[in-house]
């Protein structure tokens, strides 16, 4: 789905946790043997072939300098994961994940909803908040207590990082449950929903966290609703683990 970062990279790292559906966790791959001899330098010049000397360099960082002993329950889910993104299946999926990314996206901006780049490529996607006078930090909150999973996020034009302006909003997870684009649609509605709670009680409590929790408990009528609306939607779909 991307151009492949190991063609230009002597290091490559990545979470195992998220699109790759994998445990908790990060890899680091890189580069062993001989380097590339350089343009210009003639054959003839140097007795010996340089050699990468990034393998003993890394596995001291990350053992015994940063991380514990491993865990081989964790080496085997991981070997599972990745044998799993080696699948047509797992491309497929993959495909569907952006598809339906830009469905949400393109969902919220039918909705008047400002995203960061007008839209999205990947598996993510960026939503301002400010104009609707809301911040990232509050919003998650009202999110949280309705069943829905998204994270705060610092944008562009944020004054620090103690009132993030926007979230991050994934499609993997539904993806791997089953959902399609006409799904993120209900989702979108979910979303917006959210926003006109967490709006309501901003307007009446205030902007500080405080007593914006405070206003969260007077309104729980509007949050159990949402809540339920969305455990009533998402129990539609499968979830992986909880038929063993």
């Amino acid at each position: 789905e991307c151009v492949s970062p190991f063609d230009y990279c002597d290091i490559v790292t990545s979470t195992t946790h998220k699109s790759l559906r994998g445990p908790r966790g990060g890899i680091i791959f890189y580069r062993r043997g001989a380097k590339p001899r350089k343009r210009g330098i003639l054959l003839s010049q140097g007795i010996e072939s340089e050699q990468y000397e990034l393998e003993e360099k890394i596995n001291f960082a990350v053992f015994p300098s940063l991380q514990g002993g491993p865990h081989n329950n964790h080496i085997a889910a991981l070997a599972i994961a990745l044998k799993q993104v080696a699948t047509p299946e797992y491309k497929e999926y993959m495909h569907q994940v952006k598809i339906n990314a830009q469905a949400l996206a393109c969902a919220l901006l039918r909705r008047k909803c400002r995203l960061i780049t007008n839209g999205t490529d990947n598996h993510l996607l960026l939503w301002d908040l400010r104009p609707l006078g809301l911040s990232g930090k509050n919003y998650e909150k009202v999110c949280e207590m309705c069943h829905i999973t998204l994270n705060k996020i610092v944008i562009s034009g944020d004054n620090g990082t103690i009132t993030p302006g926007g979230v991050r909003i994934g499609t993997p997870a539904m993806t791997t449950r089953g959902c399609l684009e006409g799904d993120f649609e209900t989702i979108a509605d979910f979303l917006l929903r959210a926003a006109q709670i967490a709006s309501a009680i901003q307007r009446e409590h205030g902007k500080l966290q405080k007593t914006f929790l405070k206003g969260l408990q007077s309104n729980n009528k509007e949050i159990v609703d949402l809540r339920n609306r969305v455990e009533a939607f998402a129990g539609q779909f499968a979830m992986p683990g909880f038929d063993i």
